[in-house]
Order: structure tokens, then C-alpha cells, then sequence
């Protein structure tokens, strides 16, 4: 490693590859490959635009107050500490007139990197327990669910399986790019792969098997898939038999799917599910790795459920080329115990927004699985992803809305560009409309940050020094090592909560200065330092163990796979998986319409001002069928409005051979940088699929609030490319 390159941990999307930045004239010059054979193919074209990122002339690099409107884009440049201050004073006002709950934060760590678990300090300390992340959609409300089954997250071990079942996820060089490279290999050594997917993706095009089902039928799909192994005996009779209880009631439920059934529900053909059930239950070694698609239905829970169900009943849980249960890092101390939950009241918790009505990954359900928690991982609370203890989003931007049940009047928003990252886009600009303060912390100026009273320069992980632990997801940490200063007004989202707790009561709370005596403390518990780490190499992990569960059973209320949940039925829901339709199409609106898939240029709404990533995808596309695109009298490259009874979007129609018949596919997180000053927040209500949406009950899965994305009824219709498009981006 040369002089001027360090180690790092890129933050630019979800997944955490590990890079080398160089450093020329104290700026980044490039990120390149990691110097380790094993993580060198693990970059993509956005890490590699990361020196266009964290030099960006339009960066934000100064505290900005608002001096217009709300929203009206007018700032004037402060000092950092004047901003704390009037921040401080702010939120004090708002938490002492309408109580500590009326504080709300959305936030993503993939983005902020190292805040710690201090943001939920911060909260837990004050009394609020309105915290909410994108994760509410994606992977954190996974990990949630699958405590319900077996108290963890498990990760599969993708270096010995010998069959990977893809859920409508699609891995690719530039888009989960570490996930690509683990099935390239494992499919190099033999390994079958599955593909459930609508689409002909590029995963199902070189897939074994690929099942087209319909967008939206996952449950159905698993509930035949049990009614395949469970009436030719093909799971493991043992395990369930000792480590298991509900299988009665598990098997009534699945018998209420024969194939015929899921054949109607689906449109995949009877024997093709048989098949598909045979090659992964009969496979030496499975998994089924997690899938942003499985998160976001009407049916979440269950199909969640069941695919953690999958894994239990075949002996795929916590063994070799499984799904692998790690626990927390013994060496590390999890963000989960810095987080203080047990700092927050009892009665505060019962206040957090869906802790009523969609409980699964709210505080609810964490004081339930305490005490299993504690026995089998060591600690009462096990924040898994970030997943584990939020408010439900859709509830949260309702009550600050319309101040139901309580008034939610301060929101703080960092390294997340909340308005366009949750379903109901107009709801959430109502709610943010509504507040009395609002705080962004942000690289650039996003359409949320638009909206904030106070917009706080964030730093980038090439400014700051990180060990990273995948939030608990595995035992893996890696080094990220520091390769230029920020500039003097940036903060790290540490270095943010940190100073605002010293503007209250509970600043002693905090007692590290630097992120560096955070690192410090949290590798106290293997004795060393961050200076320690850093010279013995770039990423350790524990030794696995596999199949704990003998010597502490399973972190649930019977210590066992709880195939029928106590939870869900203590709760009052159904503690058996189940299938629920999605809304019916209609003749007004015939298509379903499948959102939230990300190009492999940016992350979420992010990078659509970085050039070279631009080019590569203009424009947003809305994907069609030939057959459909015929029949509508649309040809490639018009422009089309995407109609729902709730919004619409505009977009550019691309016709694709390997859409499925009667679906429609917009793309996540479409805004227009270059249109600030010209369009509404940035042309955010342009092409934003968050407009298309409803969080209305009707939309929603019963357990978790979560909206359902994948087949909602919808239409299509010819227009003209609006003017605002087109001119140079």
C-alpha cells in the first residue's frame, strides 16, 4: 500500500465495500480496488466516482439558516456553533410546549457510517422515541421479523452453499456488487440458483431455475413450496421435531395451499414450484438471502416469516453452507448498548408511533424479546441493522401531519433525503410543512434539505475514520482510515449529536471527543484501540461456531423455531404466515405496478448530480412489455405519465422484452439536481415513485405498517417530455 492510499469502507451505498482512497494535494484523487485478492473485484462505478463526490463543487460545506419560506430554497451562511445554539434553543422550546415525543429524527446509516447508536442516546436520554430510518423498508424491518422466528438475523454463508434462492433480488457488477461476486463463485463451483422475479433479470437470465410469479405472491409462492416438502418429506424431521414448535399449525395453514392454488395466485406453473421446492430443500446446504423485495408487500411479515420458516425446516439454520446465526461481535461493542434503550420510560416507549397498531419493529416488541435476548446473545436488546426498535414511518409523518394521536413538531433529518424515501410523498410534505423546526445534515443540498430550518454540513468517509461492524448483521469489522480533513464547518453525525447533548442536561452522557475515543471504547472489550487496529490489517472476524442453539436453545419466549409465533398471537394477529391479496386491479387502472428498484448508477435519490454516474442513466425510465406497450399504442422512447390513484410520475417509456405481461416497473428516487430554482423542491414531485404509493390501511401489512410497492394497480399514458428536461444536465 502506497503512502498515499489508505484503507476505506465506502459509504456511498448499502453494502460497505472495502477500497483504497489516494490522496493528491489534499483532496481525493481516486478510490480504487482494495489490495487483497479476495475484495479487489469488490467496487463499482460509484465508488469509483467517489473523488467527484466528496469534491462536488455545489458541496455543501457551510451552515445554512433559512431566511424565506419554508421550502422557498433562501439561506444565509452561519457560524457552527451559532447554528448549535439556535438548534439547541429551538428543540428545547418545541420538547418543553408538546413533550419529548414530539421529536422525531429519520436518519440511514449506510449513509452517516459513524453516528454510533448516539442519535438514539440522544432520544433515549431526552425521552423520545420517534427515531425511523429507510430501513423501516429494507433489511432493518427483515431483521425484525426474523427475531419472531429464531431471535436473529442470519447471513448466508455464500462461500459453502450449494443452492442461493433470489427473491426478486437481482445482484450486479455495479449494484451489490460483494453479493454478485458471492454468487459468481458459488455458481463457478456448482451451486444452483433459483430466481423468483416478474422480470427477466440478468440473475434469472443464467439462473437453474427461474419462476416468473406474479409481483406481489412471494407468501403464496412459499406457502407451496412447504406443501411440496411437508408432503414428500423432505424436511429435516429431527430438527423440527426437537427445536421446533407450531408445526401442527404450521402444516393446517400450508395445506390450505395446494399446488393448484398457488399455481392460480402466482401464474408459475405447478410443476416448476414442485421442482423449485426439490432443488432447494433437497440441496447440501442452502440460503436465501435477504431481498429489498420480500421487504415491501402487503404481505411482508408472512412471506419474511416464511422464508426464515424455509430455512429452519430444511436444516439451513445456523450450520455450514446455510444461514448462519453470529450474534454480536465479542470483540466490539454494539452500537445496540450505546444506543442506552433502556434509559427510555416504559411509558415513553408505549408512545412511539405504531407501537399500537404495526408493532413488529417497534419498542413493543423489543421489551417482549428481552429476556430471550439477554439469555441466548448476552444483551436485553439487540438493534440488528437498525432495525429493531423504530417508529413506523407511515405513522410518524401522519401524526406530524395532522398532530394525531400527539403534535410531532421538531424533525430532524440526516444523511436521509426523507422526502422522498418513505410511501405518501404528499403526506410527508404536509408533515414537514407542519413542523416548528426542522434540521438537515446532509453533503448536499436534497429537496428535504430544502425544506429544513437549519441545513448542517456532514462530512464523507474519506474524512473520517470508521470500524465498521455491519451493524451487527455479522461479526465482520473493517478498517476505514481517514485520508483528508474536513473542511472547519463540516461535522461528522457523531461530532453533531455529541454537541447538541452538551447543549442539554445529558452532555456528560457523552464523554468521548473524538470518533476515535468512540472506536476506542468500543474495542475496549478486546483491550485494544483504534491505533491498535489499524496496524494489525484491515478486517477480522470471529471464528463461526455453528449450531449455538444446542448450548442456549433460540433467542425467542420458548428458546425454540417458533413456527407458529407467541409473539404475533400475544399481539392479536395471526401467529401462522398467510397470503394476502394486493389491491385488485381495475379496468381504470390494469397494470401493476412494481416501484422501488434502483439503478445501478446511484443509491436511493442519491448521485443524480454526479456526472459521469448521470450519463449513464439521463433520464428515468418507466419499463413496459412489447404486448402492453402495443396494445397502449406506445412505442420505445416516448414520454408517459405513470398514473395511480394516488399520484403520477413522468418518466421516459423503455419497452422490454423481459418485463412480465401486464406489469409496469418505475425506478426508486428520481429527482432533478440541475432543476433547483426551476421545478417544486428540485423536481422532486416529478418522477418520484414515493407520489404513487398509499399508505392507507388498505395498502399496508397488517404487523409491520409496511406499504405495499410490489403490484399496486396503475396506468400508463402517452404525454410530451415536460419542457424543464430539456435543457443540459
Amino acid at each position: 500500500m502506497g503512502a498515499e492510499a489508505k484503507y476505506s469502507v465506502c459509504s456511498i451505498c448499502d453494502i460497505g465495500c472495502q477500497v483504497r482512497t489516494e490522496v493528491k494535494d489534499g483532496q481525493v484523487s481516486r478510490v480504487i480496488a482494495h489490495d487483497n485478492p479476495m475484495l479487489a473485484n469488490n467496487i463499482c462505478f460509484k465508488g469509483v466516482a467517489a473523488p467527484s463526490i466528496h469534491n462536488h463543487p455545489d458541496r455543501l460545506r457551510k451552515p445554512l439558516k433559512r431566511v424565506g419560506e419554508r421550502g422557498e430554497d433562501k439561506w444565509e451562511e452561519i457560524s457552527y456553533e451559532q447554528a448549535m445554539d439556535e438548534i439547541a434553543e429551538r428543540l428545547k422550546k418545541v420538547v418543553n410546549q408538546y413533550g419529548p415525543e414530539s421529536f422525531a429524527v429519520s436518519t440511514s446509516g449506510w449513509n452517516t457510517q459513524v453516528t454510533y447508536g448516539t442519535d438514539r442516546r440522544f432520544m433515549n436520554l431526552l425521552g423520545s422515541p420517534n427515531w425511523t430510518s429507510g430501513v423501516a423498508l429494507c433489511a432493518g424491518n427483515t431483521a425484525a421479523v426474523n427475531k419472531l422466528t429464531y431471535g436473529w438475523f442470519p447471513m448466508g454463508d455464500f462461500g459453502n452453499t450449494n443452492c442461493i434462492v433470489l427473491f426478486g433480488h437481482n445482484p450486479k457488477k455495479h449494484s451489490w456488487t460483494p453479493i454478485y461476486n458471492q454468487i459468481e463463485a458459488a455458481r463457478a463451483r456448482g451451486a444452483k440458483v433459483i430466481v423468483l422475479d416478474p422480470r427477466v433479470s440478468e440473475q434469472a437470465e443464467v439462473a437453474d431455475l427461474h419462476l416468473r410469479l406474479r409481483a406481489g405472491t412471494d407468501a403464496a409462492m412459499c406457502l407451496g413450496w412447504l406443501k411440496v416438502i411437508f408432503d414428500e418429506e423432505l424436511y429435516d424431521k429431527e430438527f423440527v421435531r426437537d427445536w421446533c414448535v407450531g408445526f401442527d399449525e404450521l402444516k393446517a395453514r400450508v395445506d390450505e395451499y395446494p399446488l393448484e392454488r398457488v399455481e392460480e395466485i402466482t401464474g408459475v406453473d405447478r410443476n416448476l414450484i414442485a421442482e423449485s421446492a426439490r432443488m432447494y430443500a433437497n440441496a447440501d446446504g442452502a440460503i436465501i438471502p435477504w431481498t429489498p423485495i420480500t421487504d415491501m408487500q402487503i404481505s411482508s411479515t408472512s412471506a419474511i416469516r416464511l422464508h426464515s420458516i424455509l430455512r429452519a425446516v430444511t436444516g439451513n439454520l445456523d450450520v455450514v453452507g446455510g444461514e448462519t446465526l453470529g450474534g454480536f461481535n465479542q470483540s466490539y461493542i454494539p452500537e445496540t448498548e450505546i444506543s442506552l434503550h433502556e434509559e427510555l420510560s416504559a411509558e415513553q416507549k408505549a408512545k412511539q408511533l405504531g407501537y399500537d397498531d404495526h408493532p413488529v419493529y417497534t419498542y413493543r416488541v423489543a421489551e417482549m424479546l428481552k429476556e430471550p435476548t439477554e439469555k441466548v446473545w448476552g444483551f436485553p436488546y439487540a438493534d440488528i441493522v437498525m432495525g429493531c426498535h423504530m417508529a413506523n414511518p407511515s405513522n410518524l409523518f401522519r401524526a406530524m401531519a395532522t398532530e394525531d394521536p400527539y403534535p410531532v413538531k421538531a424533525f430532524f433529518v440526516l444523511g436521509n433525503n426523507a422526502l422522498m424515501s418513505y410511501p405518501n410523498q404528499h403526506q410527508i410534505l404536509k408533515a414537514m410543512m407542519n413542523q416548528e423546526l426542522i434540521v438537515a445534515h446532509e453533503i448536499f443540498m436534497t429537496p428535504t434539505a430544502m425544506l429544513a430550518d437549519y441545513v448542517m454540513p456532514g462530512d464523507v468517509f474519506s474524512e473520517r475514520n470508521h470500524v465498521a461492524d455491519s451493524w451487527s448483521w455479522t461479526t465482520r469489522l473493517s478498517l476505514s482510515q481517514k485520508s483528508v480533513e474536513p473542511g472547519e464547518d463540516i461535522s461528522s453525525t457523531y461530532q453533531f449529536w455529541k454537541d447538541l447533548a452538551k447543549r442539554f442536561d445529558f452532555g456528560n452522557r457523552f464523554p468521548w471527543e473524538s470518533i476515535e475515543d468512540v472506536i476506542d471504547h468500543r474495542l475496549s472489550r478486546s483491550g485494544r484501540t483504534f491505533a491498535d487496529f489499524e496496524k494489525t490489517g484491515f478486517m477480522e472476524m470471529q471464528t463461526p461456531e455453528f449450531r449455538k442453539y444446542r448450548k442456549t436453545g433460540f433467542a425467542t419466549p420458548s428458546g425454540k423455531v417458533e413456527l407458529s409465533s407467541s409473539i404475533l398471537k400475544d399481539l392479536g394477529f395471526d401467529p401462522v404466515p398467510y397470503y394476502r391479496e394486493g389491491p385488485a386491479l381495475t379496468e381504470e387502472f390494469p397494470y401493476a405496478v412494481f416501484s422501488g428498484v434502483r439503478e445501478d448508477p446511484f443509491f436511493q435519490t442519491g448521485q443524480r448530480n454526479i456526472p459521469e454516474l448521470r450519463r449513464r442513466c439521463p433520464l428515468p425510465s418507466i419499463f413496459i412489455h412489447p404486448q402492453d406497450a402495443e396494445k397502449e399504442g406506445l412505442v420505445d422512447g416516448d414520454w408517459v405519465e405513470l398514473q395511480t390513484a394516488y399520484g403520477q410520475v413522468t418518466a421516459e417509456l423503455a419497452v422490454k422484452d423481459n418485463m412480465k405481461e401486464g406489469h409496469l416497473r418505475v425506478p426508486h428516487g428520481w429527482w432533478y439536481p440541475e432543476l433547483r430554482g426551476q421545478a417544486e423542491l428540485g423536481g422532486a414531485f416529478l418522477s418520484s415513485d414515493a407520489v404513487l404509493c398509499s399508505d392507507d390501511d388498505e395498502f399496508l401489512d397488517h404487523e409491520q405498517g409496511i406499504p405495499h410497492f410490489k403490484g399496486y394497480p396503475g396506468r400508463v399514458v402517452k404525454v410530451e417530455k415536460p419542457e424543464l428536461l430539456n435543457g443540459e444536465l
